[in-house]
């Protein structure tokens, strides 16, 4: 028999997903401070727009050496929804250089990202911060699997994933207030890992990824779907064939 092949993301949905998530990112430059970054916008040329503090050292070393630039790499860390002991799911390094974005080409760029994603950092752009672009050299990104590379053309073509923008809300949810689903999914674990603490890590269109906190070290294991899926009621769904529920589609036990 032909083993089936376990469908996940792309490495370039994973950093889509990463970037459309990310609180936590920033541009590091040498001989210089870092300096948080509330926006970071792939952009479809292939580059990354990110705002910085107008003041910050960074800015004014990228201000001062004009169309050249300077070289920097942006550090998006996904950080896991729920307090594990080790919170970090993934980390993007996105290297490239740090150019200025001329004062007449502003606006439109802002408007251009406001289009795509309303991300509330771009109120900000001219009252103390400041739009830069990141021409884009490299990308890598690492989690507990290893690192890979991807490229931009990869980044362009592929999406986040369709649920990442409330996987944090829904994974809480489940950890809070469905430990009897939590249960189940962890019924369908190998038996040696089931002795552990059992912690929702992820959720994706492929499937619901647990976390393991065992004695002997962290595990993460992956609960695939059936099929990818699309929307919430599908994703409903899913979630009830993992469960092992007998009433996918909604049906009523027979009374007696």
């Amino acid at each position: 028999m032909t083993p089936t092949t376990l469908e996940t993301p792309t490495t370039a949905e994973r950093v889509r997903s990463a970037c459309a998530r990310a609180a936590g990112a920033m541009l590091v430059a040498d001989d210089v401070a870092p300096v948080t970054t509330p926006l970071h916008h792939l952009l479809p040329g292939g580059s990354f727009a990110v705002s910085l503090a107008s003041e910050s050292a960074l800015a004014v070393r990228a201000r001062a050496a004009g169309t050249d630039g300077i070289a920097g790499v942006l550090e998006l860390t996904d950080y896991a929804p729920l307090p594990l002991r080790e919170p970090v799911r993934s980390l993007v390094w996105i290297r490239g250089r740090v150019q200025c974005v001329p004062d007449h080409a502003v606006r439109t760029m802002a408007d251009m990202i406001a289009t795509d994603h309303p991300n509330p950092a771009l109120l900000d752009i001219g009252s103390g911060q400041e739009l830069f672009l990141l021409e884009v050299e490299s990308v890598v990104v690492a989690d507990a699997a290893g690192a890979e590379t991807v490229g931009v053309h990869e980044l362009l073509t592929a999406q986040p994933d369709p649920f990442c923008e409330f996987e944090s809300a829904w994974l809480r949810h489940l950890d809070n207030d469905h430990p009897e689903v939590l249960a189940r999914l962890a019924g369908k674990l190998p038996a040696p890992l089931r002795r552990g603490r059992v912690r929702p890590l992820g959720l994706d269109r492929y499937g619901v990824r647990l976390r393991v906190e065992s004695t002997d070290g962290d595990h993460d294991v992956r609960l695939p779907f059936g099929a990818p899926v699309h929307d919430v009621p599908a994703l409903g769904r899913a979630i009830r064939v993992l469960m092992g529920c007998p009433f996918v589609n909604g049906l009523r036990a027979r009374r007696m």
